[in-house]
């Protein structure tokens, strides 16, 4: 079954299944969105930035809910291990973790709400990209995917924002 076929049938239909399927015409790199594409093929998420550290330790704490096609970016001046916990944070999430090109190196999937348990990224991380927890794994997103948004580094991205063949 595709992953079209797959997201009506568990109601994921209207946004997430344009972004799929738009392919090429996913639109030019802006800030409040990111494109992940892999072997499932693309999808685009709208996104809130952690740019800074109080941004950063805040994240997505006391929210009660996230847009289905939403998350938060977080995106660290040099890369370094990182690590998080779900304190203050009433919503599931999944955490996928990035490398300095942009290619995810780590998916951790349905964190604990309210856990304090420190989640590793286990490698050097550039980015974390926070979505719903459960999505990563019914889109299909999983290590060596790329992401691309114009707050990340662009020399030596896998895809950077100029890339033409989108």
């Amino acid at each position: 079954m595709g992953i079209l076929h797959r997201l009506i049938r568990r109601g994921l239909g209207g946004a997430a299944a344009w972004a799929l399927t738009c392919g090429a015409a996913l639109a030019a790199c802006a800030a409040d969105r990111v494109d992940i594409r892999g072997e499932f093929g693309k999808a685009q998420f709208r996104v809130e930035l952690a740019l800074t550290t109080e941004e950063q330790a805040r994240g997505l704490m006391f929210r009660e809910e996230l847009a289905r096609m939403a998350g938060m970016l977080f995106v660290y001046p040099r890369t370094q291990e990182v690590g998080f916990w779900m304190r203050n944070t009433l919503i599931p999430l999944d955490m996928i973790f990035l490398d300095e090109a942009g290619r995810v190196v780590k998916v951790h999937a349905n964190a604990i709400p309210r856990d304090e348990t420190v989640i590793r990224s286990g490698a050097p991380t550039r980015a974390v990209l926070e979505i719903n927890g459960g999505m990563a794994e019914t889109l299909g997103i999983d290590a060596g995917d790329e992401l691309r948004s114009p707050v990340m580094p662009q020399d030596g991205a896998a895809w950077p924002c100029e890339d033409a063949s989108q």
